[in-house]
């Protein structure tokens, strides 16, 4: 497991990046602990990653475990990386795993670096303290960014009992997610769908409207390139206030995770069909007659769900926008050119009537993926 240094310009050569090891570790596997955040750690001595660990489904080792582990004897001396603040001895009576800190210290690791602490307010700087306290040096803050991502849902869920909430969308240059005749296949490029199969590995649920059902029939699993499915696969909800979703519907039929069907008023023969088809309906009736965003964002946050992929359509995402339960946009815009006056946008609804109220996206990036472009930016205040 060892790594080579990095190469600077004019041939000097740098130390390895561990902490952006770690990173790029927990990445990979996103998702995979929810609703406890996923962590990255690689343990090194004399310059070499001698151990690495990711932490497991929720119940399982955390990541320091796993690393020290691997290491046995060898841990003693070494340099430990980790994405995230180590779990300390608080709050820890009763739990089913030693608290990481400790075991650290009693292992003989001699430095910890830790890319962001915990979120959790009841948790934050404690672990960082108790190692500080064991004579273990501590440095904060080593891609602190990127690290600080990495557990955004579970920061949002812990603090507030409610999921994280990421809106998708593919669009054409000129702001259309399909052609007024409703035809949106294929409106991104290859690569760019691509990317969105490892967004809804990392989402404990993905969520649509009944006309995106209707009009696109889509699975909403987790897929590999190949077609196969990914071994993480979200929980698929479909904002269906009347209950309209076809039992054949592949949301319900093809292999992927469990589906919920959120509605608001609804005949019971339909409401039946739809359970005897394999789906769990919940009645969410808002005070206009629609699903109640909020309600369904407040039972999914019970239920553990951390993060939601918003993948459609327009008005279910501006329902969410406009309920101020909207934290990230993922939106991929294709050089092309679709027009039509009627050609459905990515947030529909009422919209604001002055420039000077739309919604000024922070923290942005924009990268190319393929043909397309890929601008990710934060709602404000998130």
């Amino acid at each position: 497991m060892a790594y080579a240094e990095r190469p600077r310009p004019g041939g000097e050569v740098s130390p390895p990046d561990f902490m952006a090891q770690a990173i790029a570790l927990a990445r990979a596997h996103q998702g995979q602990a929810s609703p406890n955040p996923t962590v990255g750690v690689v343990l090194v001595k004399d310059g070499k990653v001698i151990a690495q660990g990711v932490t497991g489904p929720a119940g399982g080792r955390h990541a320091e475990m796993v690393a020290l582990a691997q290491a046995g004897e060898g841990a003693r001396g070494t340099i430990l990386y980790t994405t995230l603040e180590p779990c300390g001895p608080d709050r820890w009576e009763g739990k089913r795993h030693e608290p990481c800190a400790p075991a650290l210290v009693r292992a003989g690791v001699r430095e910890v670096h830790i890319a962001t602490l915990d979120p959790n307010p009841r948790v934050n700087g404690g672990a960082m303290r108790f190692l500080q306290e064991a004579g273990v040096r501590v440095v904060v803050g080593e891609h602190q960014e990127e690290a600080q991502e990495l557990v955004e849902a579970h920061a949002k869920w812990v603090k507030t009992g409610l999921p994280f909430v990421t809106l998708k969308w593919a669009m054409s240059l000129d702001g259309k997610i399909a052609t007024a005749a409703g035809d949106s296949r294929w409106l991104s490029g290859e690569r760019a769908r691509e990317v969105v199969h490892p967004l809804r590995r990392a989402s404990d649920a993905v969520v649509v409207g009944i006309g995106t059902v209707l009009a696109d029939d889509p699975a909403l699993s987790a897929r590999r390139p190949d077609g196969s499915l990914l071994p993480r696969q979200p929980l698929r909800v479909v904002v269906d206030s009347r209950a309209r979703t076809p039992p054949s519907a592949r949301v319900i039929t093809a292999p992927g995770g469990k589906t919920l069907i959120a509605v608001a008023h609804a005949p019971p023969e339909r409401l039946s069909a739809l359970r005897t088809a394999g789906a769990e309906v919940v009645a969410l009736p808002g005070p206009d007659g629609e699903v109640d965003i909020p309600a369904l964002c407040r039972l999914l946050g019970q239920r553990s769900i951390t993060s939601l992929l918003i993948e459609g359509g327009g008005t279910l995402s501006a329902s969410f926008v406009q309920a101020g339960l909207a934290d990230k946009v993922f939106a991929f815009i294709a050089p092309r050119i679709v027009g039509g006056r009627t050609a459905p946008t990515p947030i529909e609804g009422a919209g604001v009537h002055r420039m000077a109220e739309a919604i000024p996206l922070e923290r942005m990036r924009v990268e190319r993926i393929g043909p397309d472009l890929l601008v990710v930016g934060y709602f404000p205040g998130r």
